[in-house]
Parts: structure tokens; C-alpha cells; sequence
């Protein structure tokens, strides 16, 4: 079966946002530092600002993570996401796009996510109303993951 198993419901997706120094070796060291610990980063997006840069991390374990984070006194925020599994992603994204435009939620930022299970695609969104984009994206056919299916 080259389908991802899926459970019906799950928990949430977190993302953890970080918040890092633009200076050389930071964003290595952040990332040496999950690794350290066994997790492993599933997702990863970048927003350069001036003098800093927000990373967004989707894991493996984010709990794991976020007590990591808070025992080395590292500042971070978490969100939940809506994943959702695309066989085609530029016509899967517009389903998707179009599914969520109808039930008028709004998508606040996405981008891809690194692991590609069974050779599908992941995007990862965040939107103004996580339950409802959920329910209407799952109406709508499209395959959402949750915590439970990206973790290892």
C-alpha cells in the first residue's frame, strides 16, 4: 500500500518557533543540539529579520524538545499545525488553497516539510482556525496527519 497510514484524529502537529541571533554557527548549533538529545527535525522554515532570524521547527518529539529548550533557558513559542500528505503538490496545494479559501480561513504562513513518507509530499499549515481547517480540509478528501504520524 503506498498510502500513509493515517489515524482519523490525533493530536495536533506542534511547531516550535525559535528565535536566534543572525550570526554564523547559530542555526547548527540549535540543530546539534536536538539531535543531540534523539529527535530529529521533520520540518524547517527561516525568517531573516535584520538582526535576527525566527526559525520554525516541526520534530519528532516537540514536548522532548520544548523541555530541552526550557532546561538550557532557550526562548521559544509553539503552534499548532494542520499537515496534510499530497500525492501532486502543486495540484494538491491548490485544493488545498481553494478547500480553505471556501470555508474562508485564512492561512497565516506554510512551507514544506523535509520527510516525504511513501514518496508523498507534506505541507504544513498554520491557520487563524486550526480545528475547523482540519475538519474542512478532511471533508474535502485531503489527507491530514497529526503528531502521532510524522513522529518516529
Amino acid at each position: 500500500m503506498d498510502d500513509v497510514l493515517v489515524k482519523k484524529e490525533g493530536d495536533p502537529v506542534i511547531q516550535i518557533s525559535v528565535m536566534l541571533q543572525n550570526r554564523v554557527g547559530s542555526l547548527s548549533s540549535l540543530l546539534k543540539l536536538i539531535k543531540k538529545h534523539g529527535e530529529e527535525v521533520v520540518g524547517f522554515s527561516m525568517q531573516d529579520a535584520k538582526d535576527a532570524t525566527i526559525v520554525r521547527l516541526i520534530l519528532t518529539d516537540p514536548e522532548k524538545v520544548r523541555r530541552i529548550f526550557q532546561e538550557k533557558g532557550i526562548p521559544h513559542a509553539t503552534c499548532r499545525m494542520v499537515v496534510v500528505a499530497t500525492h501532486d503538490p502543486s495540484v494538491d496545494l491548490e485544493k488545498c488553497l481553494q478547500t480553505l479559501h471556501a470555508g474562508e480561513t485564512n492561512v497565516d504562513f506554510a512551507y514544506t516539510l523535509l520527510s516525504q513518507p511513501n514518496g508523498k509530499s507534506l505541507l504544513a499549515f498554520h491557520l487563524c482556525d486550526h480545528l475547523f481547517g482540519t475538519e474542512i480540509l478532511r471533508s474535502a478528501g485531503i489527507q491530514v496527519l497529526y503528531q502521532q504520524d510524522i513522529s518516529r
